[in-house]
């Protein structure tokens, strides 16, 4: 039977996937108009000036929009050749450190995401030659950042919860 945390966990997983799948959109934009770039630049000798400035600002939500994503399918990479030799307690300690220190990078990266989107927004910056406004590539990758915090706080609360046995 699941628990309210559960519950709430399972909900924000479809939140977590639907935004990886806009990240993996973001990519396949970003390899058509990369090739489109180069195609021009090359074939037709006339090269196009906003794919190098589109690419560029669109990096930052995309290299974002994943990171709960790589959570939820447990992605991320990891050494265990000496956790494995831990008894559960010990694994599971170990378990609840490498989250805390996720959470504890997340929760800086969303503080600094989330500043820098409001303050392109109360400036009214643009892109240079796209002239696209600053806070429309700031915000996606914010909100990818607080999605990754909270769910990595549910994750971790899960965490703590859950019997050593079980980790």
């Amino acid at each position: 039977m699941q628990t309210g945390l559960d519950r709430l966990i399972t909900r924000f997983e479809h939140a977590v996937v639907w935004l990886a799948a806009g990240g993996a959109i973001v990519v396949l934009v970003q390899m058509l108009w990369i090739s489109y770039g180069v195609f021009t630049r090359y074939a037709l000798n006339a090269p196009d000036r906003m794919v190098t400035e589109a690419t560029a600002l669109l990096l930052f939500p995309v290299a974002f929009a994943g990171l709960a994503y790589a959570m939820r399918e447990d992605a991320y990479p990891k050494v265990t050749m000496l956790t494995d030799r831990l008894p559960a307690a010990g694994r599971k300690v170990v378990a609840i450190l490498n989250l805390a220190i996720m959470l504890g990078v997340g929760l800086f990266f969303s503080l600094a995401g989330v500043n820098a989107t409001i303050r392109s927004f109360n400036s009214g910056a643009s892109s240079e030659i796209l002239l696209w406004p600053r806070y429309a590539f700031w915000a996606p990758g914010a909100l990818a950042l607080v999605v990754f915090s909270i769910y990595a706080t549910l994750r971790l609360i899960k965490l703590i919860r859950t019997p050593a046995e079980e980790v």
